[in-house]
């Protein structure tokens, strides 16, 4: 399993493209400022959620950690995220290319994201 860290829609996207064909895992978040802290209270709590279940990943699948941006460019509803994506939650973890998707809260139970990341 591999990990990719990126910033920005349009290193998401080339992300996904140079991983084609594997099953690729998205978590978007709230950008992080120069402490390493995210503007989204939830982000923060969810993240060591995420993580500690990134072991469970399928063999040869890829994850994708984005940063959405600061606060104002993330409430744009011109935001690419929103408009392309169709995120409209920060935290979002993704199976990219399927409708399935845990939002926000629904990022606090392990179990959860333990379903999203280990089912076909």
């Amino acid at each position: 399993m591999a990990i990719v860290e990126v910033s920005g829609y349009d290193e998401f996207v080339k992300a996904v493209e140079r991983n084609k064909g594997k099953t690729i895992y998205a978590y978007f978040t709230g950008s992080k400022d120069a402490d390493g802290v995210s503007w989204c209270p939830d982000c923060v709590r969810a993240e060591p959620v995420v993580r500690a279940e990134l072991g469970k990943m399928p063999e040869g699948s890829v994850f994708i950690y984005c940063q959405t941006g600061t606060r104002p460019e993330w409430k744009d509803l011109k935001n690419k995220f929103r408009t392309e994506l169709k995120i409209n939650g920060v935290p979002t973890l993704m199976k990219y290319g399927t409708p399935q998707k845990l939002v926000e809260e629904e990022l606090l139970k392990p179990e959860l994201v333990q379903l999203l990341i280990t089912e076909d």
